[in-house]
């Protein structure tokens, strides 16, 4: 296993890590999980940037500024 991961440039601790996380997925499952999971971050900050614009249009309607 150290020889497998030296040549892919990877530490053992990323090795162990992955089989943990993606060991019973196929590679394009994996990377379709992978995808969600920046999908699901991006939408995650969007929704903050969405409700702190809606929070301070909230204060300026009230005249809170």
């Amino acid at each position: 296993m150290a020889i497998a991961c030296k040549e892919a440039e990877i530490s053992e601790q990323s090795d162990t890590r992955w089989r943990k996380e993606y060991g019973g997925l196929q590679i394009d499952q994996a990377r379709r999980m992978k995808d969600l999971e920046c999908e699901n971050a991006r939408l995650r900050r969007l929704v903050v940037d969405l409700s702190l614009v809606g929070q301070v249009l909230t204060d300026v309607a009230a005249g809170n500024l």
